[in-house]
């Protein structure tokens, strides 16, 4: 199960879960609404599921990632660093995956012009994505996504709506 345990829900389940704890709607609240609200509204892409490059091609996991990730000084990358090093291709893909907006989703299949991605954490959360005209089948935005009781909102999805600083 994600770290986060932050559920992407439908707007009107937002709204009354936040107005609820604050039983009123002052500025900060009344921002968030509408932070959550546009952020409802973003096209699928991708790159909200798993990490790729500019182009949106699915970016291979580098080698003994996991464990490089681990290391305390690798944890945060270093902004306009130029430097180029043994572990370029490292601080890319971390990059990427900085970019994501959902936890846990793993590719499942990558095809020709089909790429299969799933939840790692219930293999039921199954989306479709056409590399040809880079659109999901079924789900056009995150609000569709709602469709599914599970999926969940990683740091970064916290932060552009407002929840985490």
């Amino acid at each position: 199960m994600p770290l986060s345990q932050h559920k992407l829900i439908p707007m009107t389940d937002f709204v009354i879960e936040y107005y609820s704890h604050e039983g009123y709607a002052d500025l900060q609240t009344l921002k968030l609404m509408n932070n959550y609200a546009t952020f409802l509204k973003k096209p699928l892409t991708l790159g909200m599921f798993v990490p790729v490059d500019e182009k949106g091609n699915i970016l291979k996991e580098p080698r003994n990632y996991v464990s490089w990730k681990s290391l305390k000084h690798n944890q945060k990358t270093s902004a306009g660093s130029a430097e180029i090093t043994v572990f370029e291709e490292y601080k890319v893909y971390q990059k990427a995956e900085k970019k994501c907006l959902f936890e846990g989703f793993k590719i499942a299949y990558n095809g020709y012009s089909v790429v299969r991605i799933v939840a790692e954490y219930d293999e039921s959360v199954e989306l479709s994505f056409n590399k040809n005209d880079k659109t999901f089948q079924n789900f056009r935005h995150i609000e569709s996504l709602t469709y599914f009781n599970d999926i969940f909102l990683n740091e970064t999805a916290l932060k552009k709506i407002g929840i985490r600083k």
